[in-house]
Protein backbone atom coordinates (compact mmCIF):
# COMPACT_ATOMS: atom_id res chain seq x y z
CA UNK A 1 0.00 0.00 0.00
CA UNK A 2 2.85 2.27 0.58
CA UNK A 3 4.25 1.53 -2.50
CA UNK A 4 1.22 2.35 -4.11
CA UNK A 5 0.47 5.57 -2.27
CA UNK A 6 3.89 6.86 -2.89
CA UNK A 7 2.98 6.03 -6.91
CA UNK A 8 0.01 7.99 -6.58
CA UNK A 9 1.84 10.50 -5.08
CA UNK A 10 4.50 10.85 -7.74
CA UNK A 11 2.04 10.81 -10.63
CA UNK A 12 0.07 13.69 -8.64
CA UNK A 13 3.34 15.52 -9.08
CA UNK A 14 4.21 15.13 -12.40
CA UNK A 15 0.78 16.00 -13.35
CA UNK A 16 1.15 19.83 -11.46
CA UNK A 17 4.63 20.17 -12.54
CA UNK A 18 3.15 19.71 -16.00
CA UNK A 19 0.46 21.90 -15.53
CA UNK A 20 3.04 24.33 -14.13
CA UNK A 21 5.37 24.38 -16.87
CA UNK A 22 2.07 24.02 -19.38
CA UNK A 23 1.04 27.37 -17.38
CA UNK A 24 4.77 29.08 -17.84
CA UNK A 25 4.60 28.67 -21.70
CA UNK A 26 1.68 30.35 -21.98
CA UNK A 27 2.78 33.23 -20.55
CA UNK A 28 6.10 33.15 -22.05
CA UNK A 29 4.01 33.21 -25.19
CA UNK A 30 2.22 36.26 -24.45
CA UNK A 31 3.61 38.93 -26.54
CA UNK A 32 4.85 42.30 -25.23
CA UNK A 33 4.16 44.07 -28.00
CA UNK A 34 1.54 43.90 -30.78
CA UNK A 35 1.87 46.03 -33.48
CA UNK A 36 -0.22 46.92 -36.73
CA UNK A 37 0.78 46.82 -40.26
CA UNK A 38 -1.63 48.69 -42.81
CA UNK A 39 -1.13 47.40 -46.43
CA UNK A 40 -3.71 48.54 -49.15
CA UNK A 41 -2.84 45.44 -51.64
CA UNK A 42 -5.43 42.13 -51.74
CA UNK A 43 -4.38 39.52 -49.49
CA UNK A 44 -2.40 37.06 -52.14
CA UNK A 45 0.05 40.46 -53.51
CA UNK A 46 3.68 40.09 -53.42
CA UNK A 47 3.98 43.20 -50.79
CA UNK A 48 1.08 42.04 -48.39
CA UNK A 49 3.12 38.61 -48.23
CA UNK A 50 6.25 40.27 -48.13
CA UNK A 51 4.86 42.11 -45.10
CA UNK A 52 3.26 38.81 -43.54
CA UNK A 53 7.19 37.52 -44.02
CA UNK A 54 8.22 40.33 -42.27
CA UNK A 55 5.72 39.70 -39.17
CA UNK A 56 6.63 35.74 -39.33
CA UNK A 57 10.47 36.84 -39.05
CA UNK A 58 9.48 39.54 -35.99
CA UNK A 59 7.66 36.72 -34.03
CA UNK A 60 10.36 33.56 -34.74
CA UNK A 61 13.24 35.87 -33.53
CA UNK A 62 11.61 37.65 -30.78
CA UNK A 63 10.40 34.47 -29.28
CA UNK A 64 6.81 35.79 -29.69
CA UNK A 65 7.63 38.96 -27.47
CA UNK A 66 6.63 40.52 -30.53
CA UNK A 67 3.78 40.08 -33.11
CA UNK A 68 2.90 42.27 -36.06
CA UNK A 69 -1.05 42.37 -37.28
CA UNK A 70 -1.31 42.83 -40.83
CA UNK A 71 -4.44 44.50 -42.18
CA UNK A 72 -4.47 44.55 -46.23
CA UNK A 73 -6.90 45.62 -48.79
CA UNK A 74 -6.95 49.01 -47.35
CA UNK A 75 -8.61 48.20 -43.76
CA UNK A 76 -6.57 50.83 -42.16
CA UNK A 77 -7.39 53.42 -44.77
CA UNK A 78 -5.68 55.45 -47.75
CA UNK A 79 -1.92 55.38 -47.88
CA UNK A 80 -2.24 59.03 -47.23
CA UNK A 81 -4.35 58.28 -43.99
CA UNK A 82 -2.34 55.81 -43.39
CA UNK A 83 0.36 57.91 -43.33
CA UNK A 84 -0.70 60.76 -41.39
CA UNK A 85 -1.48 58.14 -38.69
CA UNK A 86 1.69 56.81 -38.34
CA UNK A 87 3.49 59.94 -37.81
CA UNK A 88 1.47 60.22 -34.70
CA UNK A 89 1.53 56.49 -33.98
CA UNK A 90 -2.05 55.55 -34.50
CA UNK A 91 -0.58 52.88 -37.07
CA UNK A 92 2.73 50.94 -36.08
CA UNK A 93 4.58 49.99 -39.61
CA UNK A 94 3.12 50.53 -42.95
CA UNK A 95 4.20 49.62 -46.80
CA UNK A 96 3.57 52.53 -48.55
CA UNK A 97 4.00 54.27 -52.49
CA UNK A 98 6.87 56.51 -52.83
CA UNK A 99 3.99 58.95 -54.55
CA UNK A 100 2.28 59.25 -51.57
CA UNK A 101 5.80 59.46 -48.69
CA UNK A 102 7.42 62.04 -51.05
CA UNK A 103 3.78 64.50 -50.26
CA UNK A 104 5.84 64.72 -47.08
CA UNK A 105 9.60 64.40 -48.21
CA UNK A 106 10.29 66.22 -51.01
CA UNK A 107 13.58 64.84 -51.81
CA UNK A 108 11.95 61.35 -52.40
CA UNK A 109 10.39 62.82 -55.80
CA UNK A 110 14.12 62.22 -57.29
CA UNK A 111 13.73 58.46 -57.02
CA UNK A 112 10.02 58.51 -59.14
CA UNK A 113 11.66 60.97 -62.11
CA UNK A 114 10.22 59.33 -64.81
CA UNK A 115 12.48 57.44 -67.20
CA UNK A 116 15.20 57.76 -64.09
CA UNK A 117 16.51 54.45 -64.44
CA UNK A 118 17.36 52.00 -67.72
CA UNK A 119 16.22 48.73 -65.84
CA UNK A 120 15.49 46.95 -62.58
CA UNK A 121 18.84 46.23 -62.20
CA UNK A 122 19.88 49.70 -62.39
CA UNK A 123 17.31 50.45 -59.79
CA UNK A 124 18.48 48.02 -56.69
CA UNK A 125 21.99 49.12 -57.16
CA UNK A 126 21.06 52.18 -56.25
CA UNK A 127 18.39 51.32 -53.75
CA UNK A 128 20.92 48.74 -52.27
CA UNK A 129 23.54 51.07 -51.92
CA UNK A 130 24.89 54.56 -49.53
CA UNK A 131 22.11 56.30 -52.00
CA UNK A 132 19.32 53.99 -51.17
CA UNK A 133 20.02 54.20 -47.73
CA UNK A 134 20.52 58.36 -47.46
CA UNK A 135 16.66 58.05 -48.43
CA UNK A 136 15.64 55.52 -46.03
CA UNK A 137 17.67 58.20 -43.11
CA UNK A 138 15.52 61.36 -44.79
CA UNK A 139 12.49 59.67 -43.30
CA UNK A 140 13.37 60.31 -39.67
CA UNK A 141 12.54 64.14 -39.67
CA UNK A 142 9.04 63.29 -40.30
CA UNK A 143 8.40 61.44 -37.37
CA UNK A 144 9.02 57.89 -39.34
CA UNK A 145 11.70 55.08 -39.80
CA UNK A 146 12.43 54.10 -43.22
CA UNK A 147 13.06 50.21 -43.19
CA UNK A 148 13.32 48.88 -46.22
CA UNK A 149 13.01 48.75 -50.44
CA UNK A 150 9.94 46.67 -51.73
CA UNK A 151 9.84 46.52 -55.76
CA UNK A 152 6.54 47.34 -57.19
CA UNK A 153 7.71 46.99 -60.76
CA UNK A 154 7.48 49.16 -63.48
CA UNK A 155 4.59 51.94 -64.27
CA UNK A 156 2.67 51.92 -67.98
CA UNK A 157 -0.13 53.26 -69.35
CA UNK A 158 -3.22 51.45 -70.08
CA UNK A 159 -6.76 52.53 -70.93
CA UNK A 160 -10.07 51.40 -72.79
CA UNK A 161 -9.93 53.89 -75.53
CA UNK A 162 -7.28 53.32 -78.65
CA UNK A 163 -3.70 51.51 -78.57
CA UNK A 164 -1.28 54.24 -77.56
CA UNK A 165 1.79 54.14 -80.04
CA UNK A 166 2.94 58.01 -79.76
CA UNK A 167 2.82 60.42 -78.19
CA UNK A 168 0.24 62.24 -79.91
CA UNK A 169 -2.37 59.74 -78.70
CA UNK A 170 -1.95 61.08 -74.97
CA UNK A 171 -3.99 64.09 -76.26
CA UNK A 172 -6.92 64.52 -74.54
CA UNK A 173 -6.94 61.59 -72.61
CA UNK A 174 -8.24 61.44 -68.86
CA UNK A 175 -5.95 59.31 -66.97
CA UNK A 176 -5.89 58.33 -63.26
CA UNK A 177 -3.01 58.85 -61.39
CA UNK A 178 -1.89 58.76 -57.52
CA UNK A 179 -2.71 61.54 -55.25
CA UNK A 180 0.79 62.78 -55.85
CA UNK A 181 1.77 65.80 -57.79
CA UNK A 182 4.25 64.76 -59.32
CA UNK A 183 2.34 62.11 -61.29
CA UNK A 184 0.06 64.70 -62.44
CA UNK A 185 2.32 67.05 -63.44
CA UNK A 186 3.79 63.87 -65.68
CA UNK A 187 1.11 62.46 -67.07
CA UNK A 188 0.01 66.60 -68.45
CA UNK A 189 3.27 66.61 -69.33
CA UNK A 190 2.79 64.11 -72.12
CA UNK A 191 -0.17 65.60 -72.98
CA UNK A 192 -3.21 64.06 -71.43
CA UNK A 193 -5.35 65.42 -68.08
CA UNK A 194 -4.79 63.92 -65.13
CA UNK A 195 -7.19 62.43 -62.41
CA UNK A 196 -6.13 61.71 -58.75
CA UNK A 197 -8.81 58.91 -57.47
CA UNK A 198 -7.98 56.44 -55.08
CA UNK A 199 -6.98 53.13 -55.79
CA UNK A 200 -9.72 51.69 -54.80
CA UNK A 201 -12.24 53.26 -56.83
CA UNK A 202 -10.31 53.09 -60.22
CA UNK A 203 -12.19 49.92 -61.80
CA UNK A 204 -15.44 51.85 -61.06
CA UNK A 205 -13.86 54.85 -63.04
CA UNK A 206 -13.08 52.94 -65.24
CA UNK A 207 -16.14 50.84 -66.16
CA UNK A 208 -18.42 55.06 -65.90
CA UNK A 209 -16.09 56.26 -68.22
CA UNK A 210 -14.83 58.77 -65.35
CA UNK A 211 -11.47 58.53 -66.77
CA UNK A 212 -10.16 57.05 -70.50
CA UNK A 213 -7.29 55.14 -68.46
CA UNK A 214 -4.92 54.99 -65.58
CA UNK A 215 -1.59 53.89 -65.07
CA UNK A 216 0.27 51.06 -63.18
CA UNK A 217 2.24 47.64 -62.54
CA UNK A 218 1.40 44.30 -64.45
CA UNK A 219 0.02 42.68 -61.19
CA UNK A 220 -1.74 45.64 -59.98
CA UNK A 221 -3.83 45.93 -63.41
CA UNK A 222 -4.48 42.17 -63.71
CA UNK A 223 -5.03 41.78 -59.69
CA UNK A 224 -7.66 44.48 -59.64
CA UNK A 225 -9.53 43.29 -63.49
CA UNK A 226 -8.60 46.67 -64.83
CA UNK A 227 -8.26 44.77 -68.01
CA UNK A 228 -12.22 44.15 -68.39
CA UNK A 229 -12.38 47.79 -68.42
CA UNK A 230 -9.32 49.00 -70.05
CA UNK A 231 -8.00 46.14 -72.96
CA UNK A 232 -5.06 48.62 -74.42
CA UNK A 233 -1.85 48.30 -72.32
CA UNK A 234 1.52 50.44 -73.46
CA UNK A 235 4.54 49.20 -71.99
CA UNK A 236 6.54 52.80 -71.54
CA UNK A 237 7.69 51.97 -68.57
CA UNK A 238 7.64 55.59 -67.48
CA UNK A 239 8.11 55.28 -63.57
CA UNK A 240 10.15 52.35 -61.75
CA UNK A 241 9.03 53.71 -58.21
CA UNK A 242 10.15 51.85 -55.50
CA UNK A 243 7.73 51.35 -52.24
CA UNK A 244 8.90 51.49 -48.98
CA UNK A 245 8.49 49.96 -45.44
CA UNK A 246 7.89 52.51 -42.77
CA UNK A 247 7.94 52.35 -38.87
CA UNK A 248 6.27 55.22 -36.79
CA UNK A 249 8.93 56.99 -34.92
CA UNK A 250 7.14 56.74 -31.57
CA UNK A 251 6.46 52.80 -31.80
CA UNK A 252 10.67 52.67 -32.89
CA UNK A 253 11.69 54.45 -29.57
CA UNK A 254 9.56 51.95 -27.30
CA UNK A 255 11.95 49.45 -28.63
CA UNK A 256 15.39 47.79 -27.41
CA UNK A 257 18.18 48.68 -29.20
CA UNK A 258 18.70 45.37 -30.20
CA UNK A 259 15.00 44.76 -30.99
CA UNK A 260 15.50 47.52 -33.15
CA UNK A 261 18.50 45.87 -35.21
CA UNK A 262 16.44 42.89 -35.34
CA UNK A 263 13.22 44.74 -36.71
CA UNK A 264 15.58 46.08 -39.32
CA UNK A 265 17.31 42.63 -40.24
CA UNK A 266 13.85 41.19 -40.66
CA UNK A 267 12.35 44.24 -42.73
CA UNK A 268 15.43 43.68 -45.22
CA UNK A 269 15.20 40.04 -45.37
CA UNK A 270 11.73 40.29 -45.89
CA UNK A 271 11.82 42.65 -48.94
CA UNK A 272 14.28 40.35 -50.51
CA UNK A 273 11.62 37.67 -50.42
CA UNK A 274 9.07 40.11 -51.94
CA UNK A 275 11.04 40.83 -54.58
CA UNK A 276 11.24 37.26 -55.61
CA UNK A 277 7.64 37.28 -55.42
CA UNK A 278 7.37 40.30 -57.66
CA UNK A 279 9.50 38.82 -60.42
CA UNK A 280 7.47 35.66 -60.35
CA UNK A 281 4.04 37.27 -60.09
CA UNK A 282 4.84 40.12 -62.98
CA UNK A 283 4.88 37.31 -65.45
CA UNK A 284 2.35 35.61 -64.42
CA UNK A 285 0.35 38.64 -64.31
CA UNK A 286 0.66 39.65 -67.76
CA UNK A 287 0.03 35.96 -69.28
CA UNK A 288 -2.86 35.93 -67.32
CA UNK A 289 -4.06 39.21 -68.83
CA UNK A 290 -2.67 38.42 -72.38
CA UNK A 291 -5.12 34.96 -72.14
CA UNK A 292 -8.30 37.83 -71.38
CA UNK A 293 -7.49 39.53 -74.86
CA UNK A 294 -5.45 42.51 -73.92
CA UNK A 295 -4.04 44.37 -76.71
CA UNK A 296 0.16 45.15 -75.54
CA UNK A 297 1.95 47.97 -77.36
CA UNK A 298 5.62 48.10 -76.83
CA UNK A 299 7.00 52.02 -77.67
CA UNK A 300 9.47 51.95 -80.24
CA UNK A 301 13.23 53.12 -78.78
CA UNK A 302 12.54 56.37 -80.93
CA UNK A 303 9.11 57.01 -79.35
CA UNK A 304 10.18 56.34 -75.93
CA UNK A 305 12.35 59.15 -76.21
CA UNK A 306 9.80 61.67 -77.71
CA UNK A 307 8.11 60.60 -74.10
CA UNK A 308 11.29 61.09 -72.08
CA UNK A 309 11.86 64.86 -73.90
CA UNK A 310 7.86 65.52 -72.66
CA UNK A 311 8.64 65.13 -68.96
CA UNK A 312 12.07 67.09 -68.56
CA UNK A 313 9.74 69.73 -67.03
CA UNK A 314 8.70 67.71 -64.22
CA UNK A 315 12.49 67.32 -63.73
CA UNK A 316 13.01 71.04 -63.45
CA UNK A 317 10.56 71.48 -61.42
CA UNK A 318 11.03 68.75 -58.31
CA UNK A 319 14.43 68.13 -58.81
CA UNK A 320 16.27 71.51 -59.32
CA UNK A 321 18.35 71.11 -55.95
CA UNK A 322 19.21 67.47 -56.55
CA UNK A 323 20.22 67.26 -60.23
CA UNK A 324 23.82 66.04 -58.66
CA UNK A 325 22.26 63.29 -57.00
CA UNK A 326 20.30 62.42 -60.26
CA UNK A 327 23.77 62.15 -62.06
CA UNK A 328 24.95 59.86 -59.51
CA UNK A 329 21.81 57.49 -60.02
CA UNK A 330 22.65 57.91 -63.44
CA UNK A 331 26.02 57.16 -63.25
CA UNK A 332 25.74 53.53 -60.97
CA UNK A 333 24.08 52.53 -64.48
CA UNK A 334 27.74 52.45 -65.87
CA UNK A 335 29.28 50.86 -63.52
Amino acid sequence: MKKRGIFILSAAAVLAAGLLCRHMLVQEREPEFVFSYAENQTEDYPTTLGAKEFAKLVEKRSNGRIQILVQAEGALGTESDVIAQIQYGGIDFARVSLSQLAEYIPELNVLQMPYLYTNSDHMWKVLDGEIGDAFLAATDENELVGLSWYDAGARNFYNSKKPITCLEDMAGMRIRVQESEVMVDMVEALGATALPIPYADVYSALERGTVDGAENNWPSYEAMNHYEVAKYYTVDEHNRVPEMQICSKNTWNKLSEDDQKMILDCAKESALYERKLWTEREADSKEMALKQGVEVVELSAAEKKRFQEAVMGVYEKYCADYMDVIEQIIAQNNK
